[in-house]
């Protein structure tokens, strides 16, 4: 699934191409919606909140979508040909000069702009929220330590707490927090760190697709341990091991580096 820094550059795009313009084309080719014909409605903004994206038009309407594990949105100008097949597409939405088409969203809603908050209503702060504030930090945390038994990576992975980090971005938090993903919340020498690297990390690659958090772009340097199954540590050369945490469908691969993160090991 998508981390939320590509769902807020997704967003980015997608306003600076449509946002302002008239929709000569508006189709949603779901099930649910195909009769419904966006066509002469004037696009706001798209925005992201947390993994969220919501098209706003005019007349108080949102298009919500979200690319769960395989959904993506693509821009083309009029003519260009489409890069994945038009089968796959589910929503196309096109002005005099752009044509955004979303591709295998399993999720889309229509819905009322006043009533997006029934969608996210239940995600906890946004880590790229523009207006983030004390408060949202404060909440963040407070989210984070509620359950002071739970792993550190579920919790980070975990939208109710904190909205936007997906399994990159939580195996690379634990890494510089030095702790095992699964070392249980109370734990943490410093909860609060959490927060602010994670949010430092998103805030980091919001703007480029590509995902450092390092802070080298080369290839093979831009991570510490994520994807990095029994290659060196950066810090130390100790291979990098892997283990399964969540279950069932939540169930991610968490990577992780003995030495340098102590802690609880996943179960065998």
């Amino acid at each position: 699934m998508p981390e939320g820094d590509t769902v807020y550059l997704t967003a980015r795009r997608l306003d600076a191409a449509l946002a302002g313009h008239r929709l000569r084309r508006g189709e949603l080719r779901h099930p649910r919606w195909i009769t419904h014909d966006l066509a002469g409605r004037t696009v706001l903004a798209v925005r992201s909140v947390g993994k969220h994206l919501f098209t706003r038009f005019d007349a108080g309407l949102s298009l919500h979508s979200h690319l769960r594990m395989d959904g993506s949105w693509h821009l083309y100008r009029p003519g260009d040909r489409w890069r994945a097949a038009a089968h796959q597409a589910r929503a196309v939405l096109a002005t005099e000069e752009r044509v955004a088409v979303g591709f295998r969203l399993h999720d889309l809603e229509l819905l009322a702009t006043d009533d997006e908050q029934q969608l996210v209503g239940h995600l906890g702060p946004d880590l790229l929220d523009p207006a983030w504030s004390d408060t949202q930090q404060s909440e963040a945390l407070r989210r984070l330590t509620a359950d002071p038994a739970a792993e550190v990576g579920l919790a980070l992975l975990d939208q109710r707490v904190m909205a936007g980090v997906g399994n990159l971005y939580k195996t690379e938090v634990c890494f510089l927090l030095g702790v095992s993903p699964w070392t249980p919340v109370s734990a943490l020498p410093d909860p609060t760190r959490a927060v602010t690297t994670a949010r430092t990390l998103l805030r980091r690659n919001a703007e480029r697709p590509q995902q450092s958090t390092t802070g080298e772009l080369g290839r093979d340097r831009q991570h510490w341990v994520y994807l990095r199954a029994r290659q060196p540590c950066r810090r130390c050369g100790t291979r990098i091991q892997t283990g399964e945490q969540g279950d069932g469908i939540y169930a991610r691969i968490a990577y992780y580096c003995p030495r340098c993160q102590p802690g609880p090991l996943p179960p065998p």
